[in-house]
């Protein structure tokens, strides 16, 4: 394809700059996913959430809820993920934290397993700050106020159930509210079972009807593809050239620091300081490919109706009834991958740092920047780039099959993380058949903020 369907310059300049922004790509890349294996997932702390939840939970369950959400024995279970976490973390060469030490001491105790809760306890008090306060309290019951207790637990990065129980423990007494705590850790309980299950159940349904219809040949003729008239030359210096090499590599290393010292000079909660970062850096990173696809479409000359990339954002009823659609027969398919990816090779680890962040915090401002960042920024940034540009002209030159799985590829790749790669992928083929039977990029977008909306708060309502 010609010059003036990518952009300026001879054609095999372009070529040569596309090829060294491909190299560079694939060994970030590389490089990120195998770092990807030393991060922690995300995984076993949301565990340990739900089962904490559910041990608070328990004596405000009532049957059949507590034989459905409580079945067993939640504190064995809990203690279990303890000891799993903590010996994992032995093997991988980390030391074991501090709240993680005070909650199993916690649990221990709970359990009469005196000797091995104050062995704990003990190592709790070489931490110091607040664990070494707290520490303190625990063993010797009674000797902290209320007032000191309390604002101890506000220093420490500790659940709910850490919070409850070591002030219930620390005081010596049967208060600190332990029925509202029970109460809230049903409804929270409640929410990340009953919501997510209801999702799936309506989303099997819809998928089988779906295949149902097909099978029968009564299922719609997918819409014509409709997209940017690009190279593929093109689409590798916008992908691998602007979102990779400018975007993931350049981007912070020059914003990075201007953002730190603009926000090291303000008076900030560190969450808060957390928070702007990460929103400040994610809206830097899309700006330059985003620039970069600007340049190329305005070579194109007139766009046809809709525009190059075919947001057709209204009616906005038609598309966030297609995106819920798409978003809920996507979830069993997603829940499955993850679930047999556990099955045949356990937790691999490598979550988005971002989840840790969001799970953690409790600042609402600092909240409202990581829901900014993963729920609105990130799903109109990445749909535009691989469903918007990426897909419509992969399919072009090899058709529509290859076009959206080449397309699901790349964006699984693209969040650097071995461990997220099947259910990414999974996503991304759900993505990218929304765009091909719809033809609307707006609808692709708001599925992938409904998908990003029931992580974030899901990792919410399981770390307030």
């Amino acid at each position: 394809m010609s010059a003036n369907n990518g952009g300026a310059g001879s054609p095999g300049w372009k070529l040569g700059l596309a090829l060294v922004s491909l190299a560079l790509s694939l060994l970030l890349w590389l490089n990120g996913l195998i770092d990807s294996l030393n991060r922690p997932s995300v995984g076993n702390a949301l565990n340990l959430r739900q089962l904490e939840l559910t041990v608070l939970a328990a004596p405000d369950l009532q049957p059949p809820l507590r034989q459905w959400l409580a079945a067993g024995d939640p504190l064995a279970s809990l203690s279990k993920a303890l000891n799993d976490q903590i010996n994992q973390d032995a093997e991988a060469g980390r030391a074991t934290s501090a709240d993680l030490l005070l909650e199993q001491a916690l649990v221990q105790a709970r359990q009469g397993q005196a000797e091995l809760a104050s062995r704990n306890i003990s190592a709790l008090s070489s931490a110091g700050g607040p664990f070494q306060r707290l520490a303190d309290g625990l063993d010797k019951p009674g000797s902290l106020s209320a007032l000191e207790v309390r604002d101890l637990l506000k220093q420490i990065n500790g659940s709910t159930l850490v919070r409850q129980w070591t002030c219930e423990t620390a005081l010596d007494i049967n208060g600190c509210d332990r029925a509202g705590t029970a109460q809230r850790a049903r409804t929270q309980l409640l929410a990340v079972t009953l919501v997510p299950g209801g999702g799936l159940l309506l989303g099997l349904a819809l998928l089988l009807r779906e295949l149902w219809q097909r099978w029968r040949g009564r299922s719609a003729a997918p819409a014509p593809w409709q997209g940017p008239p690009l190279s593929g030359v093109d689409v590798v210096l916008l992908v691998a050239g602007g979102f990779v090499v400018v975007g993931e590599l350049l981007t912070p290393l020059v914003v990075g620091p201007l953002l730190a010292s603009l926000l090291n000079g303000l008076s900030l909660n560190p969450t808060l300081r957390q928070g702007l970062t990460v929103v400040g850096l994610y809206a830097a990173l899309m700006a330059g490919p985003l620039l970069i696809l600007r340049w190329m479409l305005g070579s194109l000359g007139n766009a046809p109706e809709g525009g190059w990339l075919q947001f057709r954002w209204w009616p906005a009823g038609l598309n966030l009834r297609m995106a819920l659609k798409g978003f809920l027969m996507v979830l069993p398919l997603v829940s499955f991958t993850g679930w047999m990816q556990s099955k045949l090779f356990g937790d691999p680890g490598g979550s988005n740092p971002l989840l840790e962040l969001v799970l953690n915090s409790h600042n609402l401002p600092a909240l409202a920047c990581f829901g900014l960042t993963a729920i609105v920024l990130a799903p109109l940034f990445e749909e535009t780039i691989f469903r918007g540009v990426l897909l419509p002209v992969a399919a072009r030159h090899l058709g529509s099959g290859w076009g959206i799985l080449l397309s699901a590829a790349v964006f699984a790749v693209a969040h650097l993380s071995l461990g997220e790669f099947p259910p990414l992928l999974v996503l991304g083929l759900g993505l990218g058949w929304l765009r091909w039977r719809g033809g609307r990029l707006a609808s692709c977008v708001f599925m992938h903020a409904l998908w990003n909306s029931l992580t974030f708060l899901n990792l919410v309502v399981l770390g307030w």
